[in-house]
């Protein structure tokens, strides 16, 4: 006496393995800006400079098209907010 089990295992695991898969979501971080930095703001297209006596901060976003990581897009804060924060307020 032979029982299928095919069919109703593989579209279980089809449907759990699915629903465990990680949602990547763009978001942005506020650095401070390194010594050698050659970034520029995807707003004003000025480089983001490094100044020694200022702790000049940037804010540095990972942005994920369809769940894949796309780009890294760099802005000083001024420009951020201008912007009108497209990936939600900086996380220290």
């Amino acid at each position: 006496m032979a029982t299928d089990t095919s069919t109703s295992s593989s579209s279980i695991s089809t449907e759990t393995s699915a629903s465990k898969r990680k949602r990547w979501k763009s978001r942005a971080v506020s650095r401070t800006v390194d010594a050698g930095n050659s970034a520029y703001c995807a707003v004003c297209d000025e480089l983001i400079k490094f100044r020694a006596r200022i702790r000049a901060e940037q804010i540095i976003c990972n942005v994920y098209v369809k769940n894949r990581w796309d780009r890294v897009e760099h802005y000083h804060p001024e420009c951020y907010a201008e912007a009108g924060t497209p990936y939600g307020e900086p996380k220290d």
